[in-house]
């Protein structure tokens, strides 16, 4: 089994399906190298699965309780009450009481709790109370915001969740689904055609398979034509496998060597197909592969990351710190019980406990609002990508253009109009049963061939070859009066000119010369650069000897003309690609179509074509060789998909955080690949499953908007680790300075706790905040390096000015001894918060606070809150149970100058930090 591809399939079905926690992807790999027994499947599981590949196909349905109509809506209900959804083990979501558990147990709860206990045990009940409430504001709030996200993120995922084509017996007529899609194989019977959620799906369900869809469930084969279905990931193959409704092979143990099973999490690449759903959920081959790595560690992303490896720099900053803290009381005041409550409140003063609560808050904030700007985001910690994305990679088709395509021409092998070479092309898109694109869509507009072909009565389909991205051509084959086989065979112009060896010119038919040849890339190559997209058209007549054809027959072809189609550029295109341009996001164009067509689309929506690369050229390119030539290359042509996902590997390792967005088979590689892959609502399934970020509309505005929005989340964040950092920093320095010096705490520990409580409270609304617009115009990474330089350079202003009050408290107010040290820590606790509230203002902007830039109400109202108890509890009623006393009114002129002081020290700092550093 290839383990690399079941990982990166297992954590794309588990992302597509809603199975994350936020900031998680489920890592299987370690698991199954620990565990080799877990590779195999269950023997009851491979032995029920044997069997429904045994078992003839009406003994099955019998079995299962269903028919080829499919079942009754009663029906489904009453086995899905009885075997549950159509969900692995991942997907299920948590227990309230586990969900609680999981808010509380982060180092910084764990931590608190050891401080509370402790304070508990010394007798401290304030202390407890106080850290008991810190816990629980933390805990409760995370609880709520994640629960709230969960729920909003369902929503949203409902929005775009895949689907499945079912057949039901009891369904109106107004309800069916789409039926041209599949053809009908004799096995209906009536039934009609419904969407449904995949998770509502149940054992004896029929459902109909189409190149582009998820296999739903591990599904029996009743009825297939040309079904190739990649499970690379299960088996290891490469290649796409042909299923068939009987098994070709030897009889075997191993359900995923049988050609008649499908099995969950894999998909349909051509054809089509009728199955019956055999097992569903934990039951199916992909659950059980589920349900034996439930223990399986977490692998986190790099966001997670990065807020881990702050949050360890803070943890072991107040791990140093505090045992300092206490040695200095405690030798030099000489009440080591006291100094052991000062170093515990100094501890619980270093622990952001906030910190995921305004992670948590800020993410599933970013992901409503983006919401409404139609970007639905699977996976919260996406945003942070999205956000960071410099190099933004997609295709011509639908994002550029209108996405509706015209037919416009149909032409001889010399460009002259040819109503033949519509009927070939017509014959060909009709009868196909694969992957129908809008060049399909396009041809079958013209119904008023299928009226002079008479095609009802006079042509039958006999055989297909369907579609590939290798080949870039289809065929099919048709009888015409019984009387002979026509193989028609439409795609690229190269690669049906490679098997073609005549052309059709009127009547006449003559050989494929060299100035043939040389001609016929002339015109089509004049028709491209029209901004048409050639489509070649070729034919043969066969004897009606055989009823299946293969890749072999496609040679010795008559080439007849080309179809020719127009898809015109969206209007929204060129100034969303200025405005990605002017944020700081390179747009590289990357397609499977002429590089003649690209470039004049290019030039229409006014994307200069720097250089461009087809895909024969970086098939003959080293990676190394391929790094370079990416950087300013800007339009990649005539790829296949092994040539995008090469491309948006490249860029990434050349250190880009890139996105891609695509919405078909051949881009789900690709999407995989990117940093952060984008899909629409309309993308084929595999497409939506492999993509982080979902478009309800198929615009590069629409992702332009997403980008801010996603800078916007990012720098709300990054604001609380700074003040906190830069905070936690420079009120330990001031402690230590005024452990040396005083004869007494400069602060109760009771105190240092209401303080740090009341901080924490009024840095709940940063999620709400403004961003300034200079924030938004680069990309912005997440860099936790930078922190710690930041902390040095911020923390130590608070410092200079706590210092300062210490002296204003000693030699100005006469609280120089344990007598008066009441009114010492009263005008310390104001002058702390005050400054504390203030950093949030100061640090939220690079720009001058309050005149330049204003923080959003709620923030405003918030610290304004915060700040106004905190004057006033000292004179309140409760001053004397948190031992503070009144300050007098000679104090506050005194705090207004430090205040304003420390502002202007701050802002100067500030700007000179940003010119030698930058303002991330």
């Amino acid at each position: 089994m290839n383990l690399s591809l079941l990982k990166e399939t297992f954590a794309n079905f588990v992302r597509a399906h809603g199975m994350e926690h936020h900031f998680r992807r489920l890592a299987i790999l370690d698991m199954f190298r620990a565990t080799p027994a877990a590779k195999e499947l269950p023997p009851s599981l491979a032995q029920a699965l044997i069997d429904a590949s045994d078992t003839p196909p009406g003994t099955l349905l019998a079995r299962l309780g269903s028919r080829p109509e499919g079942l009754t809506e009663a029906e489904a209900e009453a086995i899905r009450d009885k075997v549950g959804l159509n969900e692995v083990e991942h997907e299920k979501p948590l227990p309230w009481w586990i969900h609680l558990w999981n808010c509380y147990r982060n180092p910084f709860n764990l931590l608190l709790t050891v401080l509370a206990i402790i304070s508990y045990l010394t007798e401290d009940m304030k202390a407890t109370t106080v850290i008991g409430s810190m816990v629980m504001l933390s805990t409760i709030l995370r609880f709520v915001q994640e629960s709230r996200s969960n729920k909003a993120a369902d929503k949203l995922k409902e929005m775009v969740s895949n689907t499945a084509t079912v057949l039901r017996r009891d369904v109106p007529a107004e309800m069916h689904g789409e039926a041209r899609r599949y053809p009908d194989m004799g096995l209906t019977n009536g039934g009609r055609r419904i969407e449904l959620p995949i998770k509502q799906l149940v054992p004896g369900d029929i459902v109909l398979l189409s190149a582009g869809d998820m296999i739903p469930a591990d599904v029996r084969i009743l009825a297939a034509k040309d079904l190739f279905v990649s499970q690379a990931a299960m088996t290891g193959e490469s290649m796409p496998v042909e299923k068939f409704a009987t098994d070709q092979k030897e009889k075997t143990s191993n359900p995923l060597e049988v050609d008649n099973l499908c099995f969950m999490g894999t998909n349909v690449v051509s054809g089509s197909a009728t199955a019956v759903v055999v097992s569903t959920g934990n039951h199916t081959y992909f659950g059980a592969l589920a349900a034996r790595v439930t223990a399986t560690s977490r692998e986190a992303t790099a966001f997670q990351a990065g807020v881990n490896k702050v949050s360890w720099v803070l943890i072991r900053f107040m791990l140093v710190m505090t045992p300092i803290v206490l040695l200095l009381n405690g030798v030099t005041k000489g009440d080591w019980l006291e100094a052991f409550l000062f170093a515990l409140s100094i501890a619980v003063g270093l622990t952001p406990e906030m910190l995921p609560v305004i992670v948590t808050s800020t993410l599933a904030k970013g992901a409503v609002i983006l919401s409404r700007q139609k970007v639905i985001v699977k996976r919260l910690d996406a945003i942070q990508n999205f956000g960071a994305m410099d190099v933004l990679c997609t295709d011509k088709t639908g994002t550029l253009t209108q996405d509706k395509i015209f037919l416009t021409r149909h032409t001889d092998v010399f460009g002259e109009e040819s109503d033949s070479v519509l009927e070939y092309a017509y014959l060909n898109s009709y009868y196909q049963t694969g992957l129908k694109n809008l060049l399909d869509v396009a041809v079958l507009e013209h119904a008023e061939v299928h009226r002079e072909l008479e095609v009802a009565t006079a042509f039958r389909k006999v055989d297909e070859i369907p579609f590939d991205f290798t080949r870039r051509r289809m065929s099919v084959v048709v009888a015409e009066h019984d009387e002979h086989h026509l193989l028609i065979c439409k795609g690229a112009v190269e690669e049906i000119l490679a098997v073609c060896t005549r052309v059709q010119h009127g009547d006449a038919v003559e050989p494929l010369t060299s100035d043939l040849l040389s001609r016929i890339r002339t015109v089509t190559a004049d028709l491209n650069e029209e901004g048409l997209r050639v489509v070649a058209v070729a034919a043969k007549e066969l004897p009606p000897a055989k009823e299946t054809y293969g890749l072999a027959d496609e040679s010795d072809l008559t080439l007849v003309g080309y179809i020719a189609f127009l898809d015109p550029p969206k209007e929204s295109t060129a100034p969303a690609l200025k405005a990605l341009k002017e944020h700081g996001v390179a747009v590289k164009i990357l397609t499977g179509d002429n590089e003649l067509v690209t470039a004049k689309i290019c030039r229409e929506v006014g994307l200069p074509v720097a250089d461009m690369l087809l895909g024969s050229q970086i098939e003959r390119m080293s990676d190394e060789e391929l790094a370079g030539k990416v950087e300013a290359a800007n339009v990649f042509a005539k790829l296949s998909p092994a040539h995008k996902e090469r491309i948006v590997r490249v860029l990434h390792d050349n250190g880009h955080v890139v996105g891609f967005m695509g919405d078909g088979i051949n881009d789900a590689a690709a999407l995989r690949a990117a940093d952060i892959g984008i899909s629409v609502d309309s993308a084929v399934d595999i497409a939506k499953e492999a993509a982080d970020i979902i478009l309800l509309e198929k615009s590069l505005m629409v992702l332009e908007e997403g980008v801010v929005e996603g800078r916007k989340t990012f720098a709300n964040m990054l604001k609380y680790i700074k003040m906190t950092a830069s905070s936690n920093f420079g009120n330990v320095f001031s402690v230590l300075v005024a452990s040396a010096f005083l004869p007494f705490l400069p602060m109760l520990p009771m105190q240092l706790l209401v303080q740090n409580l009341m901080y924490d409270i009024s840095q709940i609304a940063i999620p709400f905040d403004h961003v300034d617009q200079e924030f938004l115009q680069k990309p912005q990474r997440w860099n936790p390096d930078d922190l710690g330089r930041f902390m040095v350079f911020f923390g130590p202003i608070s410092s200079v000015f706590d210092i300062l009050t210490f002296a204003l408290m000693w030699f100005v107010f006469g609280a120089n001894s344990p007598e008066h040290q009441t009114l010492f820590q009263s005008g310390w606790f104001v002058e702390g918060l005050l400054s504390q509230t203030l950093i949030v203002h100061m640090i939220r902007t690079r720009k001058i606070p309050f005149i330049q830039s204003r923080a959003a109400w709620p923030l405003l109202g918030m610290t304004a809150i915060i700040m106004a108890v905190g004057i006033l509890l000292p004179m309140s009623a409760t001053a004397d149970y948190f031992k503070f006393q009144a300050l007098p009114l000679a104090y506050f002129p005194w705090l207004a100058l430090i205040l304003l002081s420390y502002v202007g020290l701050t802002q100067a700092m500030k700007g000179w930090y940003s010119r030698r550093y930058g303002w991330q």
